[in-house]
Order: C-alpha cells, then sequence, then structure tokens
C-alpha cells in the first residue's frame, strides 16, 4: 500500500519583498519563511532546512532499523544533516550521526551507517546530490 505525505506552502508578494507560510499535513509544524529567511539570517524556516530535517531524521529511523535487523538495538542515533546550496542548487548533503550502541566497534558501526545512508529512502530521493557521511560511534 502506497503512503502519500502532504505538504503545503503559500506565498505572497515577490521574492524579495514577499513571505510565505509551510505546513504539514499531520498539522504539527506552520511556519513563516521569506528571502531573508532563506538568503540571509531572517526569522523562519527554509526550504533547505526543511530537506535536512527531513533527511536526518530519515537517516536516523534506517540506521537504526539497519542496526536492529543485525541484532544490535542502539541506545540512541543523532544525526544533523547540513544541505549546501550554492547559488540556487543545493549541491551537497553532510550527515553527521553519533550513535550509541552496546556491543559494536566503531569499525562495524561505520559499515552500518554507510549501508543505512545507501538505503535510507531520502538519501535514495537526493541520489543527485554529493551525500557525505560522517559516522561516529559514542
Amino acid at each position: 500500500m502506497a503512503l502519500v505525505r502532504k505538504g503545503s506552502a503559500q506565498w505572497n508578494g515577490d521574492l524579495k519583498a514577499g513571505k510565505g507560510t509551510v505546513t504539514v499535513q499531520s498539522g504539527t509544524f506552520d511556519a513563516q519563511y521569506s528571502y531573508k529567511s532563506r538568503f540571509e539570517e531572517g526569522t523562519g524556516t527554509n526550504p533547505e532546512e526543511l530537506i535536512g530535517a527531513a533527511h536526518a531524521g530519515c537517516y536516523s529511523m534506517a540506521l537504526a532499523n539497519t542496526l536492529a535487523e543485525a541484532g544490535h538495538t542502539p541506545d540512541s542515533i543523532r544525526t544533523t544533516a547540513k544541505v549546501k546550496m550554492e547559488g540556487l542548487k543545493i549541491t551537497e548533503v553532510l550527515l553527521e550521526t553519533e550513535g550509541s550502541v552496546p556491543g559494536l566497534d566503531a569499525a562495524e558501526f561505520q559499515g552500518y551507517a554507510e549501508d543505512a545512508k545507501k538505503n535510507c529512502p531520502v538519501s535514495q530521493a537526493l541520489a543527485a546530490l554529493d551525500i557525505k557521511l560522517d559516522a561516529k560511534l559514542v
């Protein structure tokens, strides 16, 4: 059965002076965005940090699942996804993840982390980008 998830946005005005809002289907997130929040340091969110949050969330779940399926249930996985934008093009994502996983050494953790990067649905959707990984066992 296919799942369909929905995000919505509304924009009012021109690019530089306008502003908008983004929301998610569940109603748990509703935020403003603007030219300044995207290209400068203004108040509000932007598409790149939303992509980062989605990627970090998906990757953390994928890694937890990969580890658990191999018999190594993690105590915790914490991931930050840094989305790089050059000009008007998103070029790279750096996944920085830390995992607390009893019974694993750093090399084993690295292998599971790489596997999760390859199989995470959001990583697959962003495959046109350079996705880098910095994984640490803590």
